[in-house]
């Protein structure tokens, strides 16, 4: 079993920062993947970034490369999503996930991939 708890979500202006983080525990044995997806309202849970927790490779959609980085810190077992020059559109709640092995060779960008769920966090961009 594996916990995931996500914090640094909040209401920033358009244009600012946050470093979203998510921090995981109850597993000795690190992850495929850890990923990040986005949900507003009204609308379908979508990928936002991934990365394969041995090799460090990262996966974006193209929408949101050069704004959001995904990393992690293997001694915390924690992952961050930094997130710059944010837009209203990317409000959303952010939710922390775990894939604890692979799928496929594909990018795990899909939300069947993962295993484990945090609780997510709400962002809010205002204009």
């Amino acid at each position: 079993q594996v916990q995931l708890v996500e914090s640094g979500g909040g209401l920033v202006q358009a244009g600012g920062s946050l470093r979203l983080s998510c921090a995981a525990s109850g597993r000795t044995s690190s992850p495929y993947a850890m990923g990040w997806f986005r949900q507003a309202p009204g609308k379908e849970r979508d990928f936002v970034a991934a990365i394969r927790w041995t090799s460090g490779r990262t996966y974006y959609p193209d929408s949101l490369k050069g704004r959001f980085t995904i990393s992690g810190d293997n001694a915390k077992n924690t992952t961050y999503l930094q997130m710059n020059g944010l837009k209203p559109e990317d409000t959303a709640v952010y939710y922390c996930a775990a894939a604890l092995a692979a799928r496929s060779v594909r990018a795990p960008s899909q939300t069947y991939d993962y295993n484990y769920w945090g609780q997510g966090t709400q962002v809010t961009v205002s204009s």
